[in-house]
């Protein structure tokens, strides 16, 4: 796959704003410091297009990213952030669900966890949550880089057993920095686009 063009086309927080072109969708959901807007830029090949911020909790909305005028990323509010109301956080998960009910274009979700760290119990709550609505699902293993390759065997292992994958659903280590497990990403996000 090739990225030609990639643009912010539509902001929303309820469905009435929602793009109506049914296109395919991929939802990027993840905790607030797992490193989305690195993982979108690394994605569709911009240095610093989805803004990174050092303070977690920036995105507010649902931001659908259309790539080359063909498919949508949609990056969510990330979950599991002291510093985001109660309130505030509550009005997230309510925006994420009802997103989750009424897109039929759904077509998988990538649920990146934090590849130095068990998965939390908010990142396991979330892959219980999206099976609980029948969404195919990627585990997206970020920072993959950050370990040091005599380490990464054990913990594949603490990540594999904590998450017990469905069938069905996959894993892919990721690194923004060295591009690994983009191309596996593309083939995934590919397959459904030629199915359509």
């Amino acid at each position: 796959m090739k990225i030609e063009t990639a643009e912010l086309s539509t902001t929303a927080v309820r469905v009435s704003q929602y793009p109506t072109d049914n296109k395919s969708e991929f939802l990027l959901v993840g905790r607030s410091n797992v490193g989305k807007s690195s993982f979108i830029n690394a994605l569709i090949n911009r240095k610093n297009y989805a803004r990174t911020s050092s303070k977690p909790g920036k995105t507010q909305t649902l931001n659908f990213y259309l790539v080359n005028n063909n498919f949508y990323l949609v990056d969510v509010p990330g979950y599991g952030f002291a510093t985001v109301s109660k309130e505030k956080q509550k009005k997230f998960g309510l925006m994420i669900e009802e997103y989750l009910k009424t897109r039929s274009n759904l077509k998988r979700v990538f649920l990146l966890i934090d590849y130095r760290h068990k998965p939390t119990e908010d990142d396991l709550l979330m892959y219980n949550y999206l099976k609980y609505y029948n969404v195919p699902v990627t585990i997206v293993a970020t920072k993959y880089d950050k370990i040091n390759k005599n380490s990464r065997a054990k913990q594949d292992k603490i990540i594999l057993d904590s998450l017990e994958i469905a069938q069905g659903d996959n894993i892919v280590f990721f690194s923004a920095l060295s591009k690994k497990g983009r191309d596996e990403l593309y083939v995934i996000i590919s397959q459904y686009l030629e199915s359509v």
